[in-house]
């Protein structure tokens, strides 16, 4: 028999019967995934989904071209990672990118450093979990998602590379999407630069053993590029996303007729 769930993963015993919408908003994910419902419940839930995708849209739609950098939140200010997150953040700024994180602590919040020192711009999608995702000081724009799914889109939306620093399962989940989207070509050949040979060696090993059980391409190794170096990552994005596609750094003009808020101004939108 498997063991109960850790407190802080428990229906509390007020908490709303299945089918209702908990005030706790960490379940909202689990509720919408959890089955059917009565037809209101899910159009209510669809609202909450639609409402997320509008204060995303909103929030970003002025930002600008934006390079997306995945992380370990559990990374400290001390640990060498953390500078390497820093180093990345203001070299992709210096190339005239805005960039892009989950918002989190960690690695998240060391890109978003390296930006906002660099004099860069610096964005974040957070979400609402019970540990390990409160938001960044380091950000001048930042939206609330209470959703996964769309937060991944919207991080996917308005970016033109993606950089994997050392992270967990949230990191892997984010890198294979991005890597699948680009091998199915739902998303334009966007360059994917994981950073750290030794710490993604597993990564690439498994893959390897992959190709040759005929399960990925050989072809599928070629959709991203891993080093050390952070002067080849740069090269690397500057070549393929700039230049590839023919990026400006000046984001789209808002128009306050249509009350839009041009970049860059702080935008705190919690979820209610």
């Amino acid at each position: 028999m498997s063991s109960p769930p850790p407190d802080d993963q428990r229906i509390a015993p007020d908490a709303a019967p299945r089918g209702e919408v908990p005030s706790d908003a960490h379940a909202d994910d689990r509720v919408m995934l959890e089955g059917p419902h009565s037809r209101s419940r899910e159009m209510w839930l669809i609202y909450h989904v639609v409402k997320d995708f509008v204060r995303g849209f909103r929030t970003m739609h002025f930002v600008g071209p934006c390079v997306t950098v995945f992380g370990s939140a559990r990374v400290r200010e001390d640990h060498p990672y953390y500078q390497l997150g820093r180093e990345m953040g203001a070299g992709l700024a210096r190339l005239g990118f805005t960039v892009m994180t989950g918002g989190g602590p960690g690695m998240m919040e060391a890109a978003n450093r390296g930006a906002r020192e660099a004099g860069g711009r610096s964005v974040g999608v957070n979400i609402t979990l019970p540990m390990e995702q409160s938001a960044n000081r380091y950000l001048d724009r930042m939206v609330t998602c209470r959703y996964f799914f769309v937060r991944k889109v919207i991080l996917f939306k308005y970016s033109y590379a993606f950089v994997a620093l050392p992270g967990g399962l949230g990191t892997l989940d984010e890198l294979t999407e991005a890597l699948t989207l680009i091998q199915t070509k739902k998303i334009l050949h966007y360059p994917v630069v994981l950073v750290g040979a030794a710490y993604w060696r597993g990564f690439i090993e498994l893959l390897e053993d992959m190709v040759k059980a005929g399960t990925v391409s050989a072809g599928d190794l070629k959709l991203f590029l891993v080093t050390d170096d952070l002067k080849e990552a740069l090269a690397h994005i500057k070549k393929y996303a700039i230049e590839e596609f023919g990026l400006s750094p000046k984001p789209p003009t808002a128009s306050r007729l249509l009350g839009e808020t041009p970049y860059p101004v702080i935008i705190t939108d919690q979820t209610p």
